[in-house]
């Protein structure tokens, strides 16, 4: 074996520190009940009006619905890849120079591990529900009731699958190099849309 790649002779000697950057156990318990609970709630009500919506829809339009949902889940995968690879030094000198969304990137990068968790996982999940009852959707019109797994309800599956995977597996690699630029662009737009509602909050109570 290389000596480059032994181990070291007292391996207790070796003491790796916690990572502080997650915050305190109890807000960490919090927010996983909470995103928890919300989530729950969020894929029982989106399966319900789905199935609803689609149950009069057209299959094209069912077709439409399902890239319509793959691409918003391709899209917040690659905003939670993207504010994990993120590296917050960069903001700290364009915040300095009050350039309009710098702040706001900060606070996502710090928030790294929520940020990821809703954009990764909710989203993702709550995406993977509508266009797997729209999928169905349109595997019933097709097929109808069959007991026996047919060539169309394969081809449909893995279509969608494929999109999904490939989408996001593309959409990583573009996370991971363009990080900043990404949780930048973000920010931008986090700014504007809390500007704008912040200016009607206080336009309405200034007529009161």
């Amino acid at each position: 074996m290389d000596g480059s790649y032994r181990h070291p002779a007292d391996e207790k000697k070796v003491r790796f520190k916690r990572n502080t950057v997650a915050g305190s156990k109890r807000n960490n318990v919090i927010w996983i009940l909470t995103v928890t609970v919300v989530s729950f709630m969020i894929s029982a009500i989106l399966a319900i009006a789905s199935s609803d919506i689609l149950k009069d829809a057209a299959i094209l339009t069912s077709f439409l619905v399902i890239l319509l949902i793959i691409l918003v889940n391709i899209i917040f995968d690659i905003i939670g890849t993207a504010v994990t690879a993120a590296d917050e030094t960069p903001f700290h000198a364009m915040a300095s120079r009050k350039l309009y969304g710098a702040k706001q990137s900060i606070r996502l990068i710090r928030n790294a591990d929520k940020v990821s968790n809703v954009c990764n996982d909710v989203v993702g999940d709550i995406c993977g529900i509508i266009s797997g009852a729209a999928g169905a959707y349109i595997i019933f019109r097709i097929i109808g009731h069959q007991e026996s797994v047919s060539w169309t309800e394969l081809a449909i599956t893995g279509l969608i699958t494929a999109l999904t995977v490939g989408g996001k597996a593309f959409g990583k690699t573009i996370a991971i190099r363009n990080s900043n630029y990404i949780i930048y662009k973000v920010s931008v737009i986090i700014k504007f849309v809390t500007d704008k509602f912040s200016f009607i909050i206080r336009k309405r109570k200034a007529r009161k």
